[in-house]
């Protein structure tokens, strides 16, 4: 991933930013797989050891060649960082939980609101008309979304409190919305490098203090969990949500929310041959009515949206949220 450098090519988008895309897809498959592998300790110790190696892993390269520039960030931006840092935080926190309570399908799919939720905060804040099939969309999603708690509770493959782990995986969708558009505007302005890693950062000083409060342990875990979280830091952390963020300066966060639909789809397979997680009948209606009212929705507007990033980033603008003097 390289940390500075982002020579572009005519379109002002470097070549680069498609296979760490890709790889950063492919790596968000696995995420709820490495989770499902550790839930026999808590959730907050898998949050804090996981945010704690990626800091870790990205340090020896930030603390040699940021400084200058996070030193050049203005109030609102140390501001900007610590708000989609507490949200990337909160998302961790309910995405992983999520899993100790819900399938991996169902999961995935509910994280994977996260487009509509962009559509409809794009609209509360950015002032972006809501068309009519984008509203239509919303209403078949959650149609869909109510389909999965029901397939779930009725015998899902984790049905003990399948509707608590379907509503924490909804949340852990909103905020990641949320988290994805202020680092659309911040990453117009400043570095993958400098960005990420005081964005980790914060995540992993947030995600400790509520381990530290709630009493979690923290060692004495065992090797091989300690094993799983250096793998979750490298793969969906660094990877994953690193490949997007370095993304957010060249494509639309909803754009990029869109494409998250593939995670849904790998980590199901995934679940199928490890786990024997089959979804109900209703859940996997529920999962298709999801899949297809989000492509629907943002697919036949994907050109428009990446001739409107084009012509900001020759202007090197972005949207501006919460633009306080």
């Amino acid at each position: 991933m390289p940390p500075q450098t982002e020579d572009s090519n005519a379109e002002g988008r470097p070549f680069i930013v498609y296979p760490l895309l890709i790889a950063g897809l492919s790596s968000f498959a696995f995420s709820p797989i490495l989770i499902r592998l550790a839930t026999d300790v808590p959730a907050l110790s898998l949050a804090v050891w996981r945010t704690l190696f990626s800091v870790a892993m990205l340090a020896p390269f930030a603390l040699r060649s940021i400084g200058p520039e996070v030193r050049q960030f203005t109030a609102r931006d140390v501001r900007l960082i610590v708000v989609a840092g507490v949200l990337l935080a909160f998302h961790f926190v309910s995405w992983i939980s999520s899993l100790y309570h819900t399938s991996v399908a169902s999961a995935s799919v509910l994280v994977s609101l996260s487009p509509i939720f962009l559509a409809i905060l794009g609209f509360l804040f950015l002032r972006e008309r809501l068309s009519p099939r984008m509203v239509v969309a919303i209403a078949l999603a959650f149609g869909g979304s109510v389909l999965i708690g029901v397939g779930d509770a009725g015998g899902g493959p984790m049905s003990g409190n399948a509707i608590l782990g379907n509503s924490l995986a909804t949340v852990a969708a909103l905020f990641v919305s949320l988290y994805l558009l202020i680092g659309r505007v911040m990453r117009q302005k400043a570095s993958w490098l400098a960005y990420v890693f005081c964005l980790y950062s914060v995540v992993a000083v947030v995600v400790l203090m509520f381990a530290l409060v709630d009493g979690t342990p923290l060692l004495g875990l065992g090797a091989r969990i300690y094993l799983l979280c250096a793998l979750m830091a490298l793969g969906p952390q660094i990877i994953g949500h690193g490949s997007f963020n370095y993304a957010l300066k060249y494509f639309p966060a909803a754009l990029l929310g869109l494409l998250s639909l593939t995670e849904p789809i790998g980590g199901s397979v995934l679940a199928y041959f490890l786990f024997d997680e089959i979804p109900s009948g209703a859940a996997l209606l529920g999962m298709v009515i999801v899949l297809l009212s989000i492509a629907g929705a943002l697919v036949p507007v994907g050109r428009s949206m990446s001739a409107s990033s084009r012509t900001q980033n020759g202007r090197q603008e972005g949207p501006k949220i919460g633009d306080a003097s």
